[in-house]
């Protein structure tokens, strides 16, 4: 199936009983058995729930993978995977990630003796540099939030496999979604998601997902999701995977609209550097049409006024544009990172990788891009 037809046929199939076209909701804990260990494929629901089959099917065939997971959010996602190490096994991570990324990896797991080597992941050689015999991940954000940098995924994960075969590579796809690239295509070995983003769509739902290609791996996933409890309850997988039957309609909208409010702001005199992709000055432009089929509809941006008081004018005037956490939904989200998503960071290494106070970040939706523009437009005047 080509990508459009594959969002809403995708290992998908109509409901035996009754033929419903869509999945039903199995509002249900525990299943029915004719005899101890008989039973129809399901006994308890944190193992297997219908509803969450459906749509761990679809997670699966849109990213070109075997094995679909969903979780009851990005981070018990991303919880899981690093479940697969053991004390004294190390990471390499992009050094700049999702703050709550960040706040795990460093707050959390490292306390279990687990350690975390932070670099840019623009440069190649910087992760082959960083490489021991002691590294069993490789965890890349591409884009990158808030930053929109770009990792070559297929060469980071060329490196890492000749160096060790037995080293994981995982790739946060959350920004771009399958609809623009596909991890495990390029060599990846686990793609995440916040499925709570695009994958969803509609800002109604908090989930994670994981999508893999071995089966080794994706049984050991299984086991380490029905073992630690963090799954996608029946409702939530049913409006997830309405979301997927329209994400390549709406991820077509968000790159369009993504693009034109990116060569707006590169134009506007209050407006510093513009962070977008598709940006021919972008750093990283020609490794992201190499790996992008789009660019998708995030773009972050400075303002000139590098003071907090200019970025929270611009946040507070917004009209169409709501000031809120997240992204990914049909509705536009504007986001001031150093504040918002990114303060567990500590400031230190915000201000390091560049999250400064003039740093805001736009989650474009689906709207008509003319009143978007217009959005921007009065924001901007009220900056002095």
């Amino acid at each position: 199936m080509k990508f459009n037809t594959k969002t809403i046929h995708g290992g998908q199939s109509h409901e035996a009983a009754t033929g419903s076209v869509m999945p039903p909701i199995f509002q249900t804990s525990t299943y029915a058995q004719s005899s101890p260990g008989k039973h129809k494929g399901y006994e308890y629901s944190r193992a297997q729930n219908p509803t969450r089959t459906a749509l761990e099917n679809a997670f699966a065939a849109i990213e070109n993978g075997t094995h679909g997971f969903a979780f009851s959010s990005g981070l018990s996602a991303i919880d899981c995977v690093l479940r697969l190490l053991n004390p004294g096994d190390e990471i390499i991570a992009g050094d700049d990630l999702y703050g709550g990324t960040y706040r795990m990896f460093t707050r959390l797991f490292q306390k279990y003796g687990l350690q975390f080597t932070f670099v840019d992941m623009t440069n190649t050689d910087t992760v082959t540099e960083a490489l021991t015999e002691k590294t069993r991940l490789i965890w890349m954000e591409t884009p990158t939030n808030p930053l929109m940098k770009i990792a070559d995924i297929a060469a980071i994960t060329k490196t890492v496999k000749a160096y060790n075969t037995d080293i994981l590579v995982a790739v946060d796809n959350t920004f771009s979604t399958p609809y623009i690239q596909r991890p495990l295509d390029l060599g990846a070995d686990i793609v995440m998601h916040s499925a709570t983003k695009y994958l969803g769509g509609h800002s109604d739902l908090v989930m994670g997902a994981l999508m893999v290609k071995d089966k080794k791996l994706g049984e050991n996933l299984h086991f380490i999701q029905f073992a630690g409890g963090a799954i996608a309850g029946p409702m939530d997988s049913f409006l997830a995977l309405r979301g997927v039957k329209t994400l390549h309609l709406r991820m077509q909208r968000h790159s369009e609209n993504g693009n034109a409010v990116a060569n707006f702001l590169v134009g506007h005199p209050k407006v510093g550097e513009v962070y977008y992709p598709g940006l021919a000055n972008h750093e990283n432009h020609e490794v992201a049409k190499k790996q992008m089929d789009h660019f998708g509809g995030m773009v972050s941006f400075r303002l000139k006024d590098e003071s907090q008081r200019a970025a929270f004018t611009f946040l507070e005037n917004t009209k169409v544009f709501t000031l809120a956490e997240s992204l990914g939904g049909v509705e536009s989200l504007v986001n001031h990172p150093n504040t918002m998503t990114h303060a567990s960071i500590p400031e230190p290494e915000r201000l390091k990788i560049g999250i400064t106070d003039s740093l805001i970040r736009l989650s474009v939706g689906v709207e008509d891009i003319e009143d978007l523009l217009a959005d921007l437009t009065q924001a901007l005047e009220k900056v002095s």
